[in-house]
């Protein structure tokens, strides 16, 4: 079995595969992070059945964590597979923070972080903000320190899906971008590597200082969320807030306390900026 070590903030994984060319990719677009000795979690793509290897390659998303009902992906979405993995194993067995399914970007040590539904554009907004000024911190989740409150980044690859590719393709032509997955169960996907400043500080957190429920596609508004509502949908967003029990509900709670939040509706990439800025402004 081939075998690709990288290091995502504060988390190690160890990704083996029956076949070369997804760990190539990897290899590539994970380049200038860190390959550890030591790892918290191990990733396995498998074969669905010995034929399978080499007849209609059919990748099976295995590893320390495991959803038996998953549905294999085809050899060419191999990248998504590893990524869909990694994903996976912070979501079911990190304990050591209280995750968000969530962006963040930083600036002045003070990070923004923006959770939503799929399609919200959350990942397509972190991407744009860090490519102006501000650092990328993670796309997937936000990881917040039980002990300081803070925000720890995980900059994994950003995946950009669909109609955020052309966009950011047209804010990055010069982008370290994978290659084009077509047809996967979330449509096209293209991943991103990030900017160089968010890999080399990914060991930097920052205190969080302002909460974002983006949503596209309505025309422009700002609208204030109550603690309550916030704190709900929070707990909803959170993959392991059960798990870590009065650490988890601690955690959240003070992050509620101390963290204005606002639900922004925008219709372009300019728009949403345009809102962040003035937003972040008011802050000072």
């Amino acid at each position: 079995m081939h075998e690709f070590r990288v290091q995502v903030g504060p988390a190690a994984f160890r990704i083996g595969s029956a076949w070369r060319e997804p760990l190539a990719q990897m290899a590539e677009l994970y380049r200038d992070y860190p390959q550890p000795e030591f790892t918290d979690f191990s990733v396995r793509l498998e074969p669905t059945g010995l034929l399978r290897r080499w007849l209609r390659p059919s990748v099976a998303i295995c590893g320390d964590y495991m959803l038996p009902d998953a549905a294999p992906l085809p050899l060419a979405q191999g990248l998504l597979a590893a990524e869909m993995a990694m994903n996976l194993q912070m979501a079911l067995g990190w304990r050591r923070h209280l995750l968000l399914h969530a962006s963040a970007v930083e600036r002045d040590g003070r990070v923004l972080v923006m959770t939503g539904q799929s399609g919200s554009g959350k990942s397509t907004l972190s991407a744009l903000l860090g490519s102006r000024g501000w650092r990328f911190m993670g796309d997937e989740f936000v990881l917040l320190d039980p002990v300081s409150g803070d925000a720890v980044p995980f900059p994994r690859l950003i995946s950009l899906k669909n109609s955020a590719i052309a966009a950011m393709q047209a804010v990055k032509p010069d982008g370290h971008f994978g290659p084009l997955l077509a047809g996967t169960p979330k449509g096209d996907i293209r991943h991103l590597v990030p900017p160089g400043d968010a890999i080399a500080r990914m060991g930097q957190g920052g205190a969080p200082a302002l909460l974002l429920f983006p949503r596209f596609g309505y025309p422009g508004e700002v609208r204030e969320v109550a603690p309550g509502e916030t704190f709900m949908r929070l707990t909803q967003a959170s993959t392991n807030y059960v798990a870590l029990g009065e650490a988890g509900f601690t955690t959240l709670t003070r992050f509620v306390r101390s963290v204005p939040s606002r639900a922004i509706d925008y219709q372009s990439g300019e728009e949403a900026v345009a809102l962040v800025e003035q937003l972040w402004e008011r802050l000072a």
